[in-house]
C-alpha cells in the first residue's frame, strides 16, 4: 500500500515529481497550490500559457520547467470553486498519471480539513492497481507526501489511510482470479483479519449448515469442490447503543450453475463475491476505527459450479424460517445463499440489517455502471443515500412494487427465486425482503459499480472499484 506523508512546505530540493491544481478562466490560468514561491509560480503559468495546457477537471498534463532541473510538474484541471469530490478526483488522477515514479508530492490549495481528506483519500485511492500476476509493471508510488498547514493532517491521514486501505483490499479481492480465492480462501482471510482487529468470528460450514438448515448455501455451493461457508464477524465495543448487521453476497465463482451463461457472460464472474467483501472490510474499518456502534457482518461464501451434484432447476428448498423456494433459475442464486444470511442476521434483531449484492445484470440496464440502486425499508433506505451523497457516492432508490410479487408465484412452493425479466432487480429485492422478517432493511445492489470495465477515471482505476464502503461507513457513524 502506498505510504501517506503531510509536509509543510514544498522542498524543491527534495521533491521530484511535484502536482499541482490549475484552473483557467477565459484565457488566463491560475495555479491553485499552497507554494508561494513567484519564480516558481510564474514559470509555471509561462509554460503552461505557451504549451495551452488542458485545465478541464481532472485533466492531467506534465511540464518541466528550465530554472527547476530534474522536477517534473503536474498540472491537474481543478476548476474555478473545486468541491470535495472534485478534489477527490483530481487527486486521483494525478496519482493514477505518476504511476512508475517512487514518490509523488501533491500541492493544491485547501482551507479545511474536509477538503485535505477528500486530496488524501483521492490520492491513495488512485495509486492502487492490479499487478499481482503480472510480471513487468509500472512501479507503484510507494510514498506520497500532501503539502499542508493544518494542523489536524497527522489525524485525517491515519484516519484516510485506513478507509483507503480497506477500499483497496475490497479491489484486491475482487480482482483476484477464481482459482486463487475460493470459499475457503476467503473464510480464512476474513477469520484472521477480523480476530487481529479485536472482532468475534465464527464459521459456519460441514455439518454446520445442515444442524441450521442453511439452505441457500447447501444448494448453490452443492456442485463445487469447495464447500460452501456462512462467516459471522462481529464488532462489539464495550459501549453502544445501536446494533447494525451487514450481510454481503460472496460468490466466488459464478458459472450459472446448469443455467449456464453465455461465454461472453461467464468472464469477469470472479467478481461475484465482492458483496462478501465489501461487508468484511467495512466491519473491519469500524473495528480499527474503534466506532462506538455494535456490527455483524455476515459473509454468504459458495462457488456456483455445475457438476453431478450441482442443484438443478425445478428443485426445492426449505429455508430454517420455513420458507419453500423453487428454483426456476440456477443463475439466481446470490439472492439464495443471501437469504441465509439475511435470516440468520434477522434473529438476532438488530436495529437494521444493510445487504451488499452484485445481484442483477438487471440494475446496470435501469441504472448504468456507476449508480447502485436501494432499495428496502424507506427510512432505511433514505438514510444510505444521505450517507452516500456526503461521500460522493452514486446511488439511487427505487421501489419494491407488490404487484411483482405475482411474477414469482409458484405452483409447489411459497414462491420462485425469479419473477418477471421486467424489473428484474426490484423482484429481486423483493425476494430478499421475504426474509428479513420485521427487521429494518435496505438492499444495495452494485452489479455495475462495483466493477469498470471501460478505462480508468479519476481516483476509480479499471477493474474492481471498492465501491460503497466509504457510504456503509458514513452510515455507520451517522448511527453512531
Amino acid at each position: 500500500m502506498t505510504e501517506l506523508v503531510a509536509v509543510a512546505d514544498l522542498n524543491y530540493t527534495q521533491a521530484k515529481n511535484i502536482a499541482l491544481g490549475i484552473s483557467k478562466k477565459d484565457d488566463t490560468y491560475e495555479l491553485h497550490t499552497t507554494t508561494t514561491d513567484p519564480n516558481f509560480i510564474t514559470q509555471v503559468l509561462n509554460y503552461a500559457q505557451a504549451l495551452e495546457v488542458d485545465a478541464t477537471v481532472n485533466a492531467v498534463s506534465k511540464i518541466v520547467l528550465p530554472d527547476f532541473p530534474g522536477i517534473t510538474i503536474y498540472l491537474v484541471g481543478l476548476g474555478d470553486n473545486p468541491e470535495l469530490d472534485t478534489l477527490r478526483q483530481t487527486a486521483g488522477s494525478v496519482t493514477r498519471a505518476a504511476r512508475g515514479n517512487a514518490n509523488l508530492t501533491i500541492s493544491i490549495a485547501h482551507r479545511s480539513n474536509c477538503e485535505l481528506e477528500a486530496i488524501c483519500e483521492g490520492a491513495l485511492l488512485g495509486a492502487y492497481q492490479y499487478t499481482t500476476f503480472l510480471s513487468s509493471a509500472k512501479e507503484p508510488l510507494t510514498q506520497v507526501q500532501v503539502v499542508t498547514d493544518l494542523q489536524d493532517s497527522a489525524e485525517i491521514i491515519a484516519r484516510t489511510t485506513i478507509v483507503t486501505q480497506a477500499v483497496n483490499t475490497i479491489r484486491e479481492l475482487t480482482n483476484t482470479p477464481g482459482n486463487h480465492l475460493n470459499p475457503e480462501i476467503l473464510a480464512e482471510k476474513a477469520v484472521t483479519e477480523a480476530a487481529a482487529a479485536g472482532c468475534q468470528t465464527k464459521v459456519y460450514e460441514g455439518q454446520d449448515l445442515i444442524t441450521e438448515n442453511l439452505a441457500g448455501l447447501r444448494a448453490v455451493g452443492a456442485g463445487s469442490a469447495t464447500a460452501p461457508r456462512l462467516v459471522k464477524l462481529t464488532w462489539e465495543p464495550e459501549s453502544f447503543s445501536k446494533h447494525i448487521a451487514l450481510v454481503g453476497k460472496g460468490i466466488t465463482f459464478d458459472t450459472g450453475g446448469y443455467s449456464l451463461k453465455p461465454s461472453n457472460g461467464i468472464t469477469d464472474m470472479k467478481t461475484d463475491m465482492c458483496g462478501a467483501a465489501t461487508v468484511f472490510q467495512t466491519l473491519l474499518t469500524a473495528a480499527k476505527l474503534h466506532l462506538p456502534i455494535k456490527v455483524t457482518a455476515w459473509l454468504c461464501l459458495a462457488e456456483n459450479m455445475v457438476s453431478g451434484t450441482a442443484s438443478r432447476p425445478d428443485d426445492v428448498i426449505v429455508y430454517r424460517n420455513g420458507k419453500s423456494v423453487e428454483i426456476n433459475n440456477t443463475d439466481a442464486e446470490g439472492r439464495l445463499v443471501m437469504a441465509d444470511g439475511l435470516i440468520m442476521a434477522s434473529e438476532e434483531k438488530p436495529d437494521a440489517i444493510i445487504d451488499v449484492a452484485t445481484l442483477t445484470g438487471a440494475q446496470i440496464i435501469a441504472l448504468g455502471d456507476r449508480t447502485t440502486g436501494v432499495m428496502g425499508t424507506p427510512a432505511v433506505r433514505e438514510d444510505i443515500v444521505a450517507a452516500a451523497s456526503s461521500v460522493s457516492e452514486d446511488v439511487w432508490p427505487m421501489p419494491l412494487p407488490e404487484y411483482l410479487k405475482e411474477t414469482m408465484k409458484s405452483d409447489i412452493a411459497d414462491t420462485l427465486n425469479t419473477g418477471s425479466r421486467s424489473g428484474g432487480m426490484l423482484t429481486a429485492g423483493l425476494f430478499l425482503q421475504e426474509f428479513v422478517g420485521d427487521t429494518p432493511w435496505a438492499h444495495l445492489d452494485i452489479a455495475g459499480p462495483s466493477f469498470n470495465k471501460a478505462g480508468a477515471y479519476g481516483h476509480t482505476p479499471k477493474g474492481a472499484t471498492g465501491v460503497m464502503l466509504r457510504t456503509l461507513l458514513q452510515y455507520l457513524e451517522d448511527m453512531a
